[in-house]
Formats: structure tokens, sequence, C-alpha cells
């Protein structure tokens, strides 16, 4: 169990430290970083309680309580300015760790002028002083975190859909992982609350410190967390200066407003199809909205627009689709018989293995592999 936590604490001050380092590095890889700096010292404080020092060194205690009141900010802001580099941290950010001041505030006489002895008997329960503050904690915990996972899910799908709306690809610039990360946590505040509810409020004994397995889970997805983080690039990385060209995802409706002509909309998707089908932009692995924009000399945003309303699908499954029917061409094509899947895959543009089979599955309707056997079968009955 030791040697799990020291880990556990060693590498979050590491995936810090490498955060920083990173070759280009953005707000988001910045907040982070002292995000998990903070899981660090969340970690670091709850051993020493493990160990027994809050009883040797009473001053030690209450210093990390407020932490849970932290993690929700920084899951939000982290997926905020991943949606939009160029923004600044402003005032209205700081609000969002207003809760975990007051509780410092509130807590200041227990932290600087209760004695040591006075802070035992408040952690072992002989003074009540702290009893209702530690029950409004548990209820302020659970309310945070499920709040900030709503509205960090919410963002995930936003920027995603920002991502599709002005990108041919995903690789390292989508935040489904951190899908993963709010559910995993999600489960394990859950669990953790019922647990509590079980011990404190019916007087359930488990035989064990159910303390550690929640700090177990957490280590783990804490690790998911910061080496995801480490992988995923920004999604401006790639494309220096587009920032001010980003097309925000619009409902139908609001084209009607756009001021685009229709028969200039009409021109613009026919020079679209013809540059499509002779010049095949498509083949660029990592094409955007802004670059195939300039290559017809329109505008991103009337670009976007006749893409969403002539052809009824976003930018990203688009150029996708114009690549799946460059595979099937190329890899029904005899002369590439002696090139496997994946290497016809990539020379149609896609950046990668799992991307190519999760476009063509949702495109196709049946995986590369299926596709290419069904396609021999009715060769050999012909």
């Amino acid at each position: 169990m030791n040697a799990i936590f020291t880990i556990g604490i060693f590498l979050c001050f590491f995936l810090q430290f490498l955060l920083i380092a990173k070759k280009e590095v953005s707000t988001s890889d910045k907040i982070l970083a002292v995000w998990m700096f903070l899981f660090g010292l969340h970690l670091f404080s709850f051993y020493l309680h493990y160990l027994g020092y809050w009883d040797i060194y009473p001053h030690l205690s209450g210093l990390h309580h407020p932490f849970p009141l932290l993690h929700g900010p920084f899951l939000y802001l982290y997926i905020l300015f991943s949606i939009r580099s160029d923004q600044r941290f402003n005032w209205q950010n700081y609000l969002h760790f207003a809760p975990a001041l007051l509780f410092y505030i509130y807590m200041i006489p227990f932290l600087f002028f209760y004695s040591a002895e006075k802070k035992l008997m408040v952690n072992h329960g002989v003074i009540d002083d702290y009893s209702g503050f530690i029950t409004f904690s548990i209820f302020a915990f659970i309310i945070s975190a499920i709040g900030y996972a709503i509205a960090s899910y919410r963002l995930v799908n936003k920027h995603n859909e920002l991502a599709s709306q002005n990108f041919a690809y995903r690789e390292d610039i989508d935040l489904n992982w951190l899908r993963t990360f709010i559910w995993g946590m999600g489960f394990t505040f859950a669990a953790a609350t019922l647990f509590i509810v079980m011990e404190e409020g019916i007087g359930v004994e488990f035989g064990f410190n159910t303390d550690l397995v929640f700090y177990m889970l957490i280590i783990t997805f804490v690790l998911f967390l910061g080496y995801s983080g480490i992988r995923h690039r920004n999604i401006f990385s790639d494309h220096p200066g587009i920032e001010n060209r980003i097309v925000q995802p619009k409902p139908a409706g609001e084209y009607e407003r756009s001021g685009l002509k229709e028969e200039d909309a009409n021109l613009f998707h026919q020079s679209l199809i013809e540059l499509m089908k002779t010049a095949k932009p498509y083949l660029e692995p990592k094409l955007s909205l802004g670059a195939l924009a300039d290559e017809l000399n329109i505008s991103v945003n009337h670009l976007s627009q006749v893409i969403n309303q002539y052809e009824e699908k976003n930018f990203f499954d688009f150029v996708n689709t114009y690549r799946v029917e460059e595979f099937k061409q190329r890899a029904l094509d005899p002369a590439n018989n002696n090139y496997s899947i994946l290497a016809i895959a990539l020379d149609s543009g896609f950046n990668s293995k799992s991307s190519f089979n999760n476009v063509f599955k949702k495109l196709v309707g049946v995986t590369p592999s299926q596709y290419m056997k069904e396609k021999k079968s009715v060769d050999l009955l012909k």
C-alpha cells in the first residue's frame, strides 16, 4: 500500500513536469499541470494521515480538507481552455475557486488558533466544534462533483463538435478520453458517498478502510488523466494563427441570416465538389476547414455553411466520406493487392488505424476487413 501511494504521488509531480516541458505548452496544459500538482499534494496529505502523522503533528490536519472543491473547477477550466487557446484568465474564472477559499476562511480558527491538543480532540470527535461543518462539507463535495461533471461533459461534447466542424481528423485533439475520466471519477465519488452514508448514517462496518480503496481508484484515474493530457494536442497547435478563423457549430436555421445568396452558395458548392474530385485535398491527413477555404478562395463561414446545407454533414464527415470512397477504389484495384489495408487507408488520407476503422464502420456499416471479404467473395462468384 505504501508503494502504491509513493508511486502515485511521485507520478503526479512527474506528470506535472512533463506537461510543462511539452514542446508547445498551451494554457490548458498549464492548467492540467497545476491540477496534477494539486492532486499530488492531496494524495500526499492523505498519505500522511494514513501513516498516522496527524496524531504526531496535529497541525497538519485539515490542510487538504477543501481540496475536493478544487478538482471540479480544474476539470472544467481545462476543457474550457482546450476549446479556445486564445482565451485569458479573467476574474470570472477565478470565481470557480471561491467555495474552496470560503472553506479555508471558515477554518482559520482551527488552522491557526487551535492548540495541538485541541486539534487532536477535534480529529477524534471528543470536541464537535466542526462536526456540522464536516457534514455540510460532504454535501458540498457531492454537489460540486456532480455539477462540474455535468458542465464538463457538456463542454467535451462542444469541443468535439467544434473539432468536427473545423478539422478532418481527431487524433490527439479530441477529448473523448475525458468522458472516460468523468464517468470513472463520477462512479468513484458515487460509491464513496454510498459507503460514507452506510458507515456514518447506518453504522455498517465493512471491516476495511474504505478510504484506501477510493484513493487507489483516484490514483488510477489521475495517472490516466495525466498521461492522456500529455498526448493531447490543442486543436490549434497544428494550425498556428487559425484561432480567429474557427467556425462555431450552428443550428441550420441560423444560416438564413448569414447573408450568403443562394446563387453564390450554389457556385461555391459546385467549386467545392470539383476541387474534391480533381485536386483531392482530402488526401492531406490534417486537412482543416481553413485550408480548404483558402484553396477555394472563400471564407471559412461560407464554406462551412455550404457543406452543412448542401451535403448535410459536418466538415469531418464530409471529408472522410471522400477518403472512404478513395480507399474503396484503391483497395479494389488489383495493382494494390500487395499493400495492406492500413497502408491503403493511410494513402487515402486517414491518420491512423483506429480513426480509419471507426469512420469506415460508421459510413459503410461494416468493418474494412468485412468489406474486403465480401468484395472478394462477390468477385469469386463472378
